[in-house]
C-alpha cells in the first residue's frame, strides 16, 4: 500500500455514490452468476461445454476474476475502504477508494499500446462479412484427429473436405488461421502471422469481435467489469454461432446447426455475422476510451 491519505489524482473522472457503487457491484456480480454459475458447477462434475471451456480456456481468465467487480480507472468510490475489494491497485484518499495509477507495471506500457492499436484499426476497418464460419472446417481439414474429440462431426471425412475444397478460405484472424491444418492453410487467400495481426484485424470477424473479451480483461482491474461483461455477453452469442456454423454435431446440446453449406445456411450466418458486428462496435468504441485514458494517464 502506498499511502492511507493520498491527493486525489488528476485522472479521475467521475464518482459513484456508496449506493451507486455497491449496486453496481452487486448487480455484475450477480449477471456474471447467471451466465457462468449452471456452467461451473457442470465443470466440477467433468462435463464439456464447447463453448464456455473455449471462453475460459483459450481465454484463460478465471471466473472468480470475472465475477469481481471493478469500476476501473478514472472512478472515486465514496465511502470505501480497500478492505472492500479484492485487488492490491486501490488506495484510499479521505475515506474514498481509487485505482491508483502508480501500481501499473510499467513494463506493460507496450502491450497497452500495441492492444490499443489492434483496437483502433480495426474499429473504422470496413468489415467483412464472407469468410462464413469455414475457419472451423478448416481446423479439422484432413486431420487424422479433431480438436474437439469429444464431438461427432456433421458429415463424413471425406465429405468434409469435398466441402471445404469446394468454398474460398478467406480468414483475416491469425488466431484462427494458426489452428488451420497445415493442408488447410495453403488454401487460405491471406498469409496470416503475428507481424501483421493488426493490420488484417477486421469488425466483421467473428473471433476478432470474441477477442473484445480478451482485449478487455487483459488490463484488469484498470478497464471496467462493465465493459469487459459487455464483452464477455458478446463472446458467448458468437461463440454459439460459431459452435453452430461448424462442423461439429451439437444438436443433442440444443445448438441447431446453421449449415453453411447450403444458399439458406450462408444467408442466415451472414444476418447473424452482421448483427454481432452491429453489437461489437459499441464495445470497442468503450474499449477504445477506456485504453486512451490509461494509456494519458501513464504518460502524464
Amino acid at each position: 500500500m502506498i499511502s492511507t491519505e493520498t491527493k486525489m489524482p488528476a485522472y479521475i473522472l467521475k464518482q459513484l455514490s456508496p449506493k451507486q457503487w455497491q449496486q453496481q457491484k452487486h448487480n455484475h456480480s450477480q449477471a456474471i452468476s447467471e451466465l457462468i454459475d449452471d456452467y461451473l458447477e457442470r465443470r466440477s462434475h467433468q462435463q464439456k461445454d464447447p463453448v464456455l471451456d473455449f471462453l475460459f480456456e483459450y481465454y484463460a481468465f478465471r471466473p472468480s476474476y470475472l465475477k469481481r467487480w471493478s469500476p476501473g480507472l478514472g472512478t472515486l468510490l465514496k465511502d470505501s475502504s480497500v478492505n472492500d475489494w479484492m485487488f492490491d491497485e486501490m488506495e484510499t484518499t479521505g475515506g474514498n477508494c481509487f485505482l491508483d495509477i502508480r501500481h501499473f507495471d510499467k513494463d506493460r506500457i507496450s502491450a497497452v499500446k500495441w492492444i490499443l492499436n489492434v483496437l483502433e484499426q480495426s474499429l473504422d476497418r470496413k468489415p467483412s462479412f464472407g469468410c462464413f464460419g469455414m475457419h472451423e472446417w478448416a481446423m479439422v481439414y484432413k486431420a487424422d484427429r479433431v480438436r474437439h474429440d469429444y464431438l461427432s462431426l456433421r458429415m463424413d471425412k471425406d465429405e468434409l473436405a469435398e466441402f471445404v475444397e469446394s468454398r474460398p478460405l478467406v480468414c483475416t484472424h491469425f488466431d484462427a488461421f494458426r489452428f488451420f491444418t497445415d493442408e488447410a492453410k495453403p488454401q487460405n487467400k491471406f498469409a496470416l502471422n503475428r507481424d501483421t495481426f493488426a493490420e488484417m484485424e477486421q469488425p466483421g470477424c467473428l473471433h476478432t469481435n470474441m477477442d473484445l473479451y480478451k482485449w478487455g480483461f487483459k488490463m484488469y482491474p484498470w478497464i471496467s467489469s462493465n465493459t469487459i461483461r459487455q464483452a464477455f455477453e458478446l463472446a458467448i452469442e458468437t461463440r454459439v454461432m460459431d459452435m453452430k456454423a461448424s462442423p461439429y454435431d451439437l444438436r443433442d446440446r440444443g445448438l441447431e446447426p446453421i449449415k453453411i453449406e447450403t444458399d439458406k445456411g450462408r444467408q442466415e450466418y451472414m444476418q447473424k455475422q452482421m448483427s454481432i458486428y452491429e453489437k461489437s462496435q459499441p464495445i470497442r468504441r468503450q474499449l477504445i476510451k477506456e485504453y486512451k485514458h490509461l494509456l494519458e494517464t501513464l504518460s502524464k
